[in-house]
């Protein structure tokens, strides 16, 4: 299977919703979308086989894709959506709290340039409870930016590596998200990106303000961030509408989309894998 397909443990969320249990994924025939874009749902710049199936999360993505050429694209829903139907209620824990806060990152091909100490001070002038921050991988590896937000006040977490090339996947990433966004009451970024979306929809007040910073060599074909801006004016500032959110983040996950598992198992070229035996008690 593609790689991408297993970043942030997509594909092992996809095979336990699918029934397979915790086994190694088996390989996805196609190419499953692997973060929220404004673009055709797969990353600029990757290789891809014709005529392999896109696997997209959203209505809106697909037409996108069918708009600069793309055929044989298909509409599943965010793999995050059906972490969502496994977990719908976790056990009750101790009430929300505070903001869980996610500075835009970079990876290992480009670099965020940006003023840390800048967007530090507006956090801490914007969100009145205790906040958490969190890191992605890259950023969390670098000790000098990782220290200005502890040195700040904050509790810096990383969800895990989201893993390259089929390595070091953290199989339970989104698990670690999903547990880390239920303890919050707000989840805010300087760019929307999927963690507001996932924020959302697991039932954060969501923000997104501050400098949006700059990612090197940034490719500008479908708008940037002048157009997330200007499509989705709704979502900014520190204080947004909550049941328009809850709509829009309905909207570009793909909820609606969201397969059964048996549909799921045929899309991904699994319909002959044996299920795992269920051994708990009837």
């Amino acid at each position: 299977m593609h790689h991408a397909n297993h970043f942030y443990g997509h594909a092992h969320v996809l095979a336990r919703y699918a029934g397979l249990g915790d086994r190694h994924p088996p390989r996805i025939n196609g190419y499953v979308q692997h973060g929220w874009n404004i673009g055709d749902g797969l990353a600029p710049g990757h290789p891809y086989a014709d005529r392999t199936p896109s696997l997209l999360w959203s209505e809106q993505t697909r037409r996108r894709a069918w708009s600069v050429g793309r055929r044989n694209v298909v509409v599943i829903g965010a793999p995050f959506t059906y972490l969502l139907a496994m977990r719908p209620e976790d056990p009750p824990a101790e009430e929300r709290e505070g903001t869980i806060w996610y500075p835009f990152h970079g990876w290992e091909g480009q670099h965020v340039k940006g003023d840390h100490r800048q967007l530090i001070a507006l956090i801490q002038a914007t969100e009145p409870g205790p906040v958490t921050v969190c890191l992605y991988w890259h950023e969390y590896r670098m000790r000098n930016v990782r220290r200005l937000y502890e040195r700040a006040g904050f509790r810096v977490i990383c969800h895990g590596y989201r893993g390259h090339w089929w390595k070091d996947t953290d199989p339970e990433f989104l698990d670690k998200q999903l547990t880390e966004l239920r303890r919050h009451r707000r989840v805010a970024s300087n760019r929307l990106t999927s963690a507001i979306f996932y924020g959302i929809a697991a039932g954060c007040e969501p923000a997104v303000y501050g400098d949006p910073m700059i990612l090197s060599n940034e490719d500008p074909t479908f708008g940037g961030t002048a157009r997330i801006r200007r499509q989705w004016p709704e979502l900014h500032g520190t204080a947004v509408d909550l049941p328009t959110a809850v709509e829009i983040a309905r909207t570009e996950l793909g909820t609606d989309h969201r397969c059964t598992p048996a549909e799921l198992r045929e899309l991904l070229g699994w319909a002959n894998l044996p299920e795992e035996e269920d051994d708990r008690d009837d």
